[in-house]
């Protein structure tokens, strides 16, 4: 019951700090436009943006209560337990056992989440003109999600389950050198593998925006080895760039929405940026920061996968693995909660090592420019709060950005 005790004050700690959080961020909303972002919106285009933020902000409160709400009702009455139990009768205990009650247990989250999913995509973001999503397109990205999940989550949990019975607590760093090779992978080959399950990747056509994409990256000296065009406005109206891949090879890829909202020098901007992630070897730094935090929550819950009490705390009568382990993954939720803060942090150092490298390289007026411009189509909050921007931001507000390029 301690342990219990335990679980459920974390989820009550989450839930009030997020909520506080929501709740400074919508107060600040008020707030003035600085001068440095004069001319992203005009007065009607910025209430937008603000309703927009505040829509968002209630949506997800109406779905975190939700959320929080089954989850003491779930853990309070050891409903985990009771259906682990139920399989275990009928299954027998093992590998099987994990990985059947798991995937029952994405099903049913995934099915009690459906209803948000669908009012997020076709009322939320539709009333704000972003959605592109037909009917048909949701049901099949679910089908596919629904195969790579089963897919590849299944052959991740088959191998963690296998290496914990084989094992026992030492299944930790052998499962530390599977992660690795999983996030290597899919840092390596996203784009070429997954990716296109999805979307449609074409090679840019030959023209200016090409030609200067090319000129800049021998310039710079970027391995540079395709530029693709993602089909992004079929979903959404917001736009994106990145590249991918490891080694001396990258691929571009570019949403058409950008292309459509971007001009071609601030095109080439925002690509300088993501090329100063790779010239500053942010890539590198983050995947072994990663990893490194992967190996140490792998090391703690070695100390806790056999925890027979842990399994008793969710509703069960003896130790069973997975069960402690989605017992340790809340119980882990400070530590989380503070790692994911240090990730945060050096990921803002490196957004703005990137910027810096756009603008010592081809333009800093040009990447201003694109911000805005991206800024003004996706109706972002222009004014977070700074606790939500210190707690959950990967990047840099845009008016932060701005600052410390004209500085």
């Amino acid at each position: 019951m301690s342990i219990l005790t335990i679980i459920i004050s974390l989820i009550v700690f989450s839930f009030l700090l997020e909520l506080i959080i929501d709740l400074l961020n919508v107060k600040n909303l008020n707030s003035n436009i600085p001068a440095e972002l004069n001319g992203i919106y005009d007065e009607a285009e910025y209430k937008k943006s603000q309703e927009y933020t505040k829509a968002n902000t209630n949506f997800g409160f109406v779905n975190e209560t939700f959320s929080f709400i089954l989850s003491l009702s779930v853990l309070s009455m050891g409903l985990l337990g009771q259906i682990n139990e139920y399989l275990a009768e009928h299954l027998g205990e093992g590998v099987i056992l994990s990985m059947i009650f798991f995937g029952l247990l994405f099903m049913l989250s995934d099915a009690i989440s459906l209803p948000f999913q669908i009012y997020g995509t076709f009322v939320l973001e539709e009333k704000f003109g972003f959605n592109k999503t037909t009917p048909k397109l949701f049901v099949i990205d679910k089908l596919k999600g629904y195969l790579l999940t089963f897919v590849l989550g299944g052959a991740v949990i088959w191998i963690l389950m296998t290496l914990i019975n084989v094992l026992g607590t030492n299944f930790w760093l052998y499962f530390w050198g599977v992660m690795a090779a999983i996030m290597f992978l899919m840092n390596m080959f996203y784009a070429s593998w997954i990716l296109p399950l999805f979307n449609k990747l074409a090679p840019l056509e030959d023209g200016e925006l090409k030609t200067v994409i090319t000129e800049y990256s021998k310039k710079v000296q970027f391995p540079l080895d395709n530029i693709f065009v993602i089909d992004g406005s079929k979903r959404s109206n917001k736009a994106n760039a990145f590249f991918s891949g490891i080694g001396k090879k990258k691929k571009i890829v570019l949403y058409d929405t950008l292309i459509n909202q971007l001009t071609t020098d601030e095109l080439v901007a925002v690509l300088a940026h993501e090329v100063g992630h790779f010239k500053k070897k942010h890539i590198i730094g983050t995947f072994v920061l990663a990893l490194a935090q992967v190996g140490f929550m792998l090391f703690l819950l070695s100390n806790f996968i056999n925890n027979v009490q842990l399994s008793a705390a969710l509703g069960a009568s003896k130790n069973f693995p997975h069960l402690n382990l989605i017992a340790f993954t809340i119980l882990y939720t400070p530590i989380s909660m503070l790692t994911g803060i240090v990730m945060n942090l050096y990921s803002r150092k490196n957004e703005y090592e990137a910027d810096a490298f756009a603008s010592e390289t081809f333009s800093n007026i040009h990447l201003i420019e694109a911000l805005k411009k991206l800024s003004k189509n996706n109706l972002s909050n222009l004014t977070p709060h700074p606790a939500l921007v210190f707690i959950s931001y990967s990047h840099p507000t845009v008016l932060q950005r701005i600052r410390a390029m004209l500085n």
